[in-house]
This record gives C-alpha cells, sequence and structure tokens, in this order.
C-alpha cells in the first residue's frame, strides 16, 4: 500500500465524527490549531495553512493573543471531505483533480481564500484551469460537474462554473448537429444539395445524459441549446424524456385510465414536483408538432393534479388545440381529480379546449384571401381537422354520458361547441344522445327536446334513421322529424328511377346526389360549400346546354312532321309527339347561380306544414 492509498484509509472516518484522527499530517509535530467543518474536528498546523489560505490567515490573527486554539468554519461549500482535500493541497499531498471532485475544489477554495493573492499556483487557479481546459471540453464531465454544483448554490453560480458547464454543452450539442446536418448532405441528380434522410432524435445522445439533473441546471441547459439554435425536434425529445423519468412514479398520468380511482392520486403532493411540470410547460419549444399530443395531455393531467398555476394549464390547453385532431380518446378523457361527488371526467377542461380549436380554426379561416374560394378541392385542411375533431367529439360524448353525474348543460355545451358543417352525417352524435337519454330517464320532456335539437336527423344514415324512428326515448316531434326525412329521401329516389329509367344517365345521378346532398352540403364549411356550388353550376350549364341542343332538334323534327302531318292530316302522329314533348318535364326547373335546390325548397315547405 502507498502512502496516498495509507493516508486515504486513515481518513475514511463518518462525517458526524467529533474527533477526526488524522495521521496524514506530519505526527512528530504537535498541532498548534484545530479546524471544525460541520462537526469534524482537523488538528492541524497553521504554518502551512496560512501560507495558502488568506481566510484561515485572518482567523489565525486574531487567535493569536488569546488561549483558544479553534477555529470554526461555517457553512464551508463541499463539508469535510472539500476541507479535506483543500488541507491536503496545503500539505504538499498530492491528489487527483476530477470531474467529481473539480466544482467542490473552486468552491473550497474561494471561500478559503486559496488564490494567487497569497501563494503562486494556489487551489484555486489549478481547479479553475482544469475546469477549462478538460471539463468544458466535453459534455459527460459538464454533466457530472453540474451534477455536484447541485450542493454548491448559490456559490457555484457566483464563480461562474454553472454557466461555463451550461455553455460548453449547449455548444457541444449544437456543433453535433451541425456535424450531423452536412454529414447527410449529398448532391441530386439534378447537381443540387439535398438531405439525403431526415434527422433522427435517437443521434442527440446526450438526451439520456441530461436526464439526471435537477430541474432549475436542467431549465439553463434547454435555454441555452435554444439560444444556441437545437433543432426544436431534440429539445422536445429531451422534455419528453426527462418528464417521463421524472415524473412518471404513476404510470397512469401518462395514459389515460377511465376506471383509476381519485383515492389513489390525491394527497400530499410534493412542491418539486410542481415546479418540474410548470417548468417543462415553459420549455415547450413554439414549434407544431415537436411533442406529441399524447404527451401534452398527460402533462396536462399532471398539471390539474398538482394543482399548477393557471397560467401553465392555459397555455397547454392552448398547444393541445393547436393540433388535437391528432388526439385519441384516450388522450381526451381526463380524470376529475380534485371532486369527488363530481363527474368522472373534467368535462369543463376538455370545452376550453374544443373553445380553442375553435377560435384557431376561424383564425385560420380568417388568414385566408379570397382565392382560397377558387380552389376546387373537396376539402381544406382544416376541414379535415375539423372533420376529425367532431368525430372524437362523438367518442367522447359516447363514452362520457353514462356518467350519473354529468349535467345536461355541461353535456350539451360539448355537443354543441362545433358548427354544424363538421360532421358529415350525425349518426355519433345521435348515438350519444341516445347513451345519455338511456342513463338519464328521469330528463323531463322539454329536457329531452332541447337535447335532440342538437341533431340534424336529414344527416342521418339509414340505418340510424331507422334506428330513431323506433327509439322509444326520444320525443314525438323528433320521431315525425325522422320519419319525414325518410319519407323524402324514398320518394326522392323512386322519382329519380322511374323519370330517367334509360336515358342521361350521367345528368340522372346528378340529379339525385343533388336532392339528396342535405347532409353532405350541411357538412361543408362555407368556403367549401361555396367551392361546391360553382362546380354544380359548371356542370348545370353543360347539362343545360346539351339539352339545348336536343331541343333545338327536337324544334326541327316538330316543324317537319307538322309539315307532314298538315299533308297527311294524321292526328295519331301529332299526339305520339306532343306525349313525348311532355316527357321533358326538366326544363320546368329553374337553375341559376348560387341558388338553391329545388327540392331542398319543397322540403322545407312541406316540413313546415307537418310541424305545424
Amino acid at each position: 500500500m502507498d502512502r496516498n492509498d495509507k493516508m486515504q484509509t486513515h481518513f475514511s472516518l463518518p462525517k458526524c465524527t467529533k474527533q477526526r484522527y488524522n495521521e496524514w499530517i506530519f505526527s512528530d509535530v504537535p498541532s498548534d490549531i484545530t479546524i471544525e467543518v460541520c462537526g469534524g474536528n482537523f488538528a492541524l498546523h497553521k504554518f502551512p495553512l496560512v501560507a495558502r489560505s488568506g481566510r484561515i490567515r485572518k482567523l489565525a490573527a486574531e487567535l493569536r493573543d488569546s488561549d483558544v486554539s479553534k477555529v470554526e468554519l461555517f457553512s464551508l461549500p463541499g463539508g469535510a471531505e472539500a476541507f479535506e482535500l483543500a488541507a491536503k493541497f496545503c500539505y504538499g499531498i498530492n491528489f487527483e483533480i476530477t470531474s467529481s471532485n473539480v466544482a467542490q475544489l473552486c468552491c473550497v477554495a474561494e471561500y478559503l481564500e486559496m488564490t494567487e493573492e497569497y501563494s503562486k499556483d494556489n487551489l484555486f487557479s489549478r481547479a479553475e484551469a482544469y475546469l477549462d481546459s478538460i471539463v468544458c471540453k466535453n459534455l459527460e464531465m459538464c454533466v457530472e460537474v453540474l451534477q455536484q454544483c447541485e450542493n454548491l448554490l448559490p456559490l457555484a453560480e457566483e464563480l461562474n462554473i454553472v454557466s461555463r458547464c451550461t455553455e460548453a454543452i449547449a455548444t457541444k450539442a449544437c456543433t453535433e448537429q451541425i456535424a450531423s446536418s452536412f454529414s447527410r448532405l449529398e448532391y441530386s441528380s439534378s447537381g443540387r444539395l439535398h438531405m439525403n434522410k431526415p434527422a433522427k432524435c435517437e443521434e442527440d445522445w446526450w438526451i439520456e445524459d441530461l436526464s439526471v439533473l435537477r430541474i432549475d441546471l436542467y431549465q439553463m441547459i434547454i435555454s441555452a441549446m435554444r439560444c444556441r439554435g437545437v433543432r426544436p425536434e431534440s429539445i422536445g425529445a429531451s422534455l419528453v424524456h426527462y418528464a417521463q423519468k421524472v415524473l412518471t412514479k404513476k404510470p397512469s398520468l401518462w395514459s389515460a385510465a377511465p376506471n383509476q380511482t381519485k383515492v389513489e392520486i390525491v394527497g400530499a403532493i410534493p412542491h418539486e414536483q410542481k415546479v418540474v411540470v410548470e417548468t417543462i410547460a415553459g420549455l415547450l419549444p413554439v414549434e407544431k408538432l415537436t411533442v406529441p399530443v399524447s404527451f401534452l395531455f398527460g402533462l396536462l393531467r399532471t398539471a390539474i393534479m398538482y394543482d399548477c398555476s393557471i397560467a401553465c394549464r392555459l397555455d397547454l390547453e392552448r398547444r393541445i388545440a393547436a393540433h388535437l385532431e391528432m388526439a385519441s380518446l384516450d388522450d381526451i378523457l381526463i380524470p376529475s381529480f380534485r371532486h369527488s361527488g363530481d363527474t368522472l371526467f373534467d368535462v369543463d377542461t376538455v370545452h376550453r379546449i374544443l373553445v380553442n380549436f375553435s377560435q384557431h380554426d376561424d383564425g385560420e379561416d380568417d388568414m385566408d384571401d379570397g382565392s382560397g374560394y377558387e380552389s376546387d378541392e373537396p376539402h381544406s385542411p382544416s376541414q379535415t381537422a375539423l372533420i376529425k375533431v367532431a368525430k372524437l367529439v362523438d367518442n367522447y360524448l359516447a363514452e362520457i354520458a353514462p356518467d350519473a353525474n354529468l349535467k345536461l348543460s355541461k353535456f350539451m355545451v360539448i355537443a354543441e361547441i362545433l358548427p354544424s358543417h363538421a360532421r358529415l352525417t350525425d349518426d355519433g352524435l345521435y348515438r350519444a344522445i341516445d347513451i345519455y337519454l338511456k342513463a338519464h330517464q328521469g330528463l323531463s320532456d322539454t329536457e329531452r327536446k332541447k337535447l335532440c335539437k342538437l341533431i340534424d336527423f336529414q344527416k342521418l344514415s339509414q340505418e340510424a334513421g331507422a334506428h330513431a324512428a323506433q327509439n322509444e326515448r326520444l320525443p314525438i316531434q323528433a320521431i315525425v322529424q325522422v320519419l319525414y326525412f325518410e319519407q323524402v329521401r324514398l320518394r326522392n329516389a323512386l322519382c329519380c328511377s322511374s323519370s330517367y329509367p334509360d336515358e342521361e344517365p350521367k345528368f340522372v345521378s346528378y340529379q339525385s346526389r343533388r336532392i339528396s346532398s342535405g347532409a353532405l352540403s350541411a357538412a361543408m364549411s362555407p368556403r367549401d360549400n361555396y367551392a361546391s356550388l360553382r362546380r354544380e353550376n359548371r356542370e348545370l350549364k353543360l347539362e343545360l346546354a346539351r339539352m339545348r341542343m336536343r331541343l333545338n332538334d327536337l324544334e326541327k323534327e316538330h316543324v317537319c312532321m307538322k309539315q307532314d302531318l298538315q299533308k297527311s292530316s294524321s292526328y295519331n302522329l301529332m299526339s305520339s309527339f306532343t306525349k313525348r314533348i311532355g316527357k321533358m318535364s326538366l326544363f320546368g326547373l329553374s337553375y341559376s347561380r348560387g341558388s338553391t335546390s329545388p327540392s331542398k325548397r319543397s322540403q322545407k315547405t312541406d316540413f313546415s306544414k307537418v310541424l305545424s
């Protein structure tokens, strides 16, 4: 065993020991000063200490005229372990400076004033040199130093140890991403540079290393990375990994569990967890799709459970609403954490998310210029998102409908939050309302009528209409509407099939589509409906042009036959031709640009008679 190992072995006593037997000092010279640090006593000599430490020099000078030879060092950073290293340095005993002790050495050297002012090449300058030349060039070492700094704050911040390591990590991560981007550049066949494959967050190996840090130090690193230009996707992946590692003591926070009881999640919530949630929510990138929407829902559930600030929860709700169409039913089923006697699910939070989504969708529509109405696309991206969210809402309503404590007003405010053109069909809404009526049989007739007014029975499919016609839970007025629209649909189908059995199949199919397109047109947004009307008008113009040509031919044929009739005095020929002309009832229909379908006008008129 060499000298250093022997010294380390003799000094491995617990920190709480009142007296330390330090055999690594000069045993043949009696000690003349005792240093007490964190309950541990060090019997040392003044000369080597005052030669290196300005603080001990001042304290020893104060004790010169007294009989007291004991000095207490309160709140020494790093405790007895750090002071032992500093004392060894004063005695000239060699030890290795590493990433695990360099932060302690910097802080204890500053506290003991072991600077160049008192001795050349002192402890502080040596630790600083190691920190700048070795640690700041290696990301793993920087993370290890920051871990040591957690117990050395705020002195470690005052000495810029934290800021230097933070900037070094951010610069290293940014440099590696730039190098990775250059390695993926290649020339295309046209001679232009492009990326041969997209960047993957798996290449950012530092994501795992940063997850061991405390939230305040982690926040500094992420903020520095954002300033340095690190990809938002990488920052988002790091936030997801950190949150899942720190906050997943209850896995149900990240995947909704409808059968979860409130007893197991309500209780004493540590303040640190609340700070973590609020900090991560504030660090989320502003760019879309940098984190999964399921993660945002999990973070929102955690924020509600930990009673985070209102600003934090509202910000998460706005982020979720920005791409709500990507959410699943499990995501949107947010348990009610606080009110044991209320509903099973947090309906109010979902309502605010849907309000944000509706406002966001309207804002996108307002930003579009008039040229958007000229598009012949069947659906705009916002309309596609609206349809997906409508299906999600219908499934959500069906899931919360059996809750006996769910009030009618809360159910209805969710059902009517989206515009009418969001639903292609009302089958999902009808199913949810039917489940609610079955679970809440104590509703009055007025409440049932008010609830069923949300359904557009003209947009029900044939199967849903048949079910509604026999549903005893519906009020009689709703059943009358269902029967009426089913009768209109059947009559239109019979008229189309009997009036045009053989000729002009394209026009007949188009007319049939137009007569029965109430659900489709109602499910379109105003912009898409306008584009659809333009297409219909163009098709009508073509059909009318063809019919005019046929009319001209028939008029010529009529003139010829009239002349023949006059010559032959044949009445039967004229009668046959008159019947043939009488079949051309299409000319009695008036089609104009932007006009509504005649069948729709007749339906509205007949329906008002039925209701009266």
